[in-house]
């Protein structure tokens, strides 16, 4: 008879993983390729997502106040047509032609008739309830009028909460839609502002 061979130098139990030492080199390379990657995903989501503006000036107040942090959705209107009190960010000139964004609220839509009555706003003929206005905080005391104006197709009628205090389609007209850089959806700086929009 032939006697088999039992020792355990052929063992098909596997033993403690043996560690593969990178070199230095090849360490350093893989960290630069993860930060490369994770900054590339920062960017692209900043360019096309979501990004970060300072609210600068009083003219959405008390909704949004000078230096507040909000978020803004970039995608929103690529999804769908911007809607009435939806707080967007702009791209528009000042009065010296300075370029810079701003932040007001959708109040007319396309088709939609636009007026504005002793410090009262009317779409189609109908007030229009503003709960986002604190009457207490920010007092109309030039009730200027806003004659009937028809918002164009694929445009928006946009006025700052602030209605006192605010350069808005009243003085420029209506914003086409390609002027929208998106939705600002929530506060986020200072803590004390937080608040969804």
């Amino acid at each position: 008879m032939t006697e088999l061979d039992t020792s355990d130098t052929a063992s098909s139990e596997p033993g403690p993983p043996v560690k593969s030492r990178k070199s230095p080199t090849a360490q350093l390379v893989e960290w630069i390729i993860v930060v490369a990657v994770a900054v590339g995903c920062a960017l692209l989501v900043q360019t096309f997502v979501v990004k970060q503006f300072a609210v600068s000036g009083n003219s959405m107040l008390t909704t949004l106040h000078d230096g507040d942090r909000v978020l803004v959705n970039r995608l929103s209107y690529r999804l769908h047509d911007p809607r009435r009190g939806d707080v967007v960010v702009l791209k528009r000139f000042d009065v010296s032609n300075t370029e810079r964004d701003l932040i007001k609220r959708v109040i007319g839509l396309p088709g939609e008739t636009v007026e504005v009555r002793d410090c009262e706003v009317y779409v189609n003929g109908t007030r229009l309830i503003e709960p986002y206005i604190d009457p207490v905080e920010v007092s109309c005391t030039t009730p200027g009028q806003q004659n009937p104006f028809v918002v164009p197709d694929d445009e928006v009628f946009v006025m700052g909460d602030n209605r006192d205090n605010s350069g808005d389609s009243r003085a420029f007209g209506s914003v086409p839609f390609d002027l929208l850089i998106g939705r600002a959806f929530v506060v986020i700086w200072p803590v004390g502002d937080w608040q969804w929009l």
